[in-house]
């Protein structure tokens, strides 16, 4: 039993000397599965070789978009209140503090103003990790404000949509925001100043069927989940197999419900020539 012997006498490394190795330093796509080095991710905007384009929150996108990453957050104070007294698992005021403290956000939304290319632009960017990204008193209010900003000083308007929808602690105030939304991107279109809609993964519920279908112009990017109840539901309310690449942002494309889908590499140079089209 020599390969036994060997085994007991082998190598041993203490506890102490044993490294670990680091969370977060590999990618692993859930798509194609290729394994690459996270810096390597990160660098190529966290797009795979194969075009499976990862979640990235509001400050990837604006370091994306706005000249030498640099743009002004406005409205950022802004915080829910709980009027409703909801109360599920835990009570709304409750899930509201612990999410803020979890993701350093006040809210769902965020909006700041720089300029991409020289042009002037205003976004207003949802934030998925907050409730996923759930529409409630404050994002309606904020993209109200957002769109009083842009009439005052002549700027065009971007929302970057990722949400489930309307927030359900909030009930009918938050089902409010949809006609509220609606309304305030009338008088931004009055003012004859753009409106770009840019949704991505995922944009369901009440945000598709308020204003993130309401643009002069909807972008998207590959793959997106565009759609109001999810692919399950309606499979299971129709009794029916759905086609293959139902929902994604190439099928909404071709249904004629998007104007283009532009890969995350090309977003910024394809919304400046967008905006330079406008002021022409």
């Amino acid at each position: 039993m020599k390969w036994f012997n060997r085994l007991k006498k082998g190598i041993n490394t203490e506890t102490k000397d044993k490294k670990e190795i680091k969370e977060g330093l590999w990618f692993k796509c859930p798509s194609c599965k290729e394994v690459v080095p996270m810096d390597d991710h990160r660098e190529n905007l966290k797009v795979c070789s194969c075009g499976y384009h990862e979640r990235i929150g509001s400050i990837d996108y604006f370091n994306i978009f706005f000249d030498n990453q640099e743009y002004k957050e406005f409205n950022a104070d802004m915080k829910s209140g709980d009027p409703l007294k909801f109360h599920d698992t835990k009570p709304y005021k409750e899930r509201l503090e612990a999410t803020m403290q979890k993701t350093g956000l006040n809210d769902a939304l965020t909006t700041v103003h720089g300029k991409v290319n020289g042009h002037d632009l205003v976004i207003a960017s949802m934030n998925f990790e907050f409730i996923g990204g759930s529409m409630g008193s404050v994002v309606g209010e904020k993209i109200s404000k957002a769109v009083d900003y842009c009439i005052k000083n002549k700027y065009p308007l971007m929302i970057i949509s990722k949400s489930g929808g309307a927030r359900m602690m909030e009930a009918a105030i938050s089902l409010m925001q949809m006609a509220k939304t609606s309304a305030k991107l009338t008088q931004l279109s009055d003012a004859k100043l753009p409106y770009i809609s840019f949704l991505t993964d995922p944009t369901t519920g009440g945000i598709t069927a308020s204003y993130a279908m309401l643009g002069d112009v909807n972008i998207t990017e590959p793959g997106a989940l565009i759609g109001f109840a999810g692919p399950r539901v309606i499979k299971e309310t129709i009794g029916k197999d759905l086609p293959e690449g139902f929902q994604k942002s190439e099928f909404v494309l071709e249904h004629g419900f998007l104007d283009y889908i532009v890969e995350r590499k090309n977003l910024k140079e394809k919304v400046a020539q967008q905006l330079r089209m406008f002021k022409n």
